[in-house]
């Protein structure tokens, strides 16, 4: 069954002609589009709409597209694509910090969106599939139960809220413990596509993770920095 034609992407950009742009590599790609240019309506248009991904702009009029993820991201867990024109690695860390699942920087080809926000779609689907064929399943260490049916993380009892690629990348480090992973091989995995210079993706990521599971992230007792390499899950 084709699943992309009754998928609606909602695209909050200010920039008309990136907007319109945007939309029309998306349209031909199968999807439906929406496009709001304000960061208070755009919110509230992603809230209560019925949206399978938000492309959303870091600049704009109104309410800024860190605050629209960080309450969107409160309301809903539907993946969300942040752009800007900023490449200050400051902004990536905070966007991806605020729940956002991948930032793209500009000047970017629409091509490139258009293959982000289709792996990102086709995981989601899969992830949504997966919970709703398979038995219960659990991923219990020292404390730390990670039950992937309902998509919840508790630490001696206690939940603690994972966004999807946090929650995503912290069982799949669980699921496969004393093993070093390259960040590009977390990317590759977590993410679906090549690195291509985004393996600071994984490090905000991790770092997200840690504090709410680690009592102290300079002493983690479950993901360990392998300094020149990548993390490994203590077993």
């Amino acid at each position: 069954m084709e699943k992309t034609e009754k998928q609606t992407i909602l695209i909050i950009e200010d920039e008309e002609a990136i907007a319109e742009l945007e939309r029309d590599y998306l349209e031909r790609a199968g999807f439906r589009v929406e496009i709001e240019t304000d960061g208070d309506r755009g919110l509230k248009r992603a809230t209560d709409g019925d949206f399978s991904l938000i492309v959303l702009d870091l600049m704009l009029p109104g309410m800024d597209g860190f605050e629209v993820c960080r309450r969107l991201r409160e309301r809903k867990n539907i993946p969300i694509v942040m752009v800007s024109a900023k490449k200050d690695d400051m902004d990536k860390i905070r966007g991806l910090g605020f729940g956002a699942d991948d930032y793209v920087t500009k000047p970017f080809s629409p091509s490139e969106l258009t293959a982000r926000v289709k792996a990102h779609l086709a995981r989601y689907e899969r992830l949504v599939g997966s919970a709703q064929t398979q038995e219960n399943e659990i991923v219990e260490i020292r404390g730390l139960r990670i039950d992937k049916d309902a998509r919840r993380v508790y630490l001696n009892g206690e939940e603690k809220i994972m966004t999807n690629k946090e929650f995503d990348l912290l069982t799949y480090l669980a699921e496969r413990p004393n093993r070093v992973f390259t960040k590009d091989e977390l990317f590759r995995a977590i993410w679906d596509m090549e690195a291509v210079g985004e393996v600071a993706t994984v490090t905000v990521h991790i770092k997200k993770i840690r504090e709410k599971i680690e009592v102290s992230s300079a002493d983690p007792q479950y993901i360990e920095t392998i300094w020149g390499v990548g993390y490994r899950f203590k077993a």
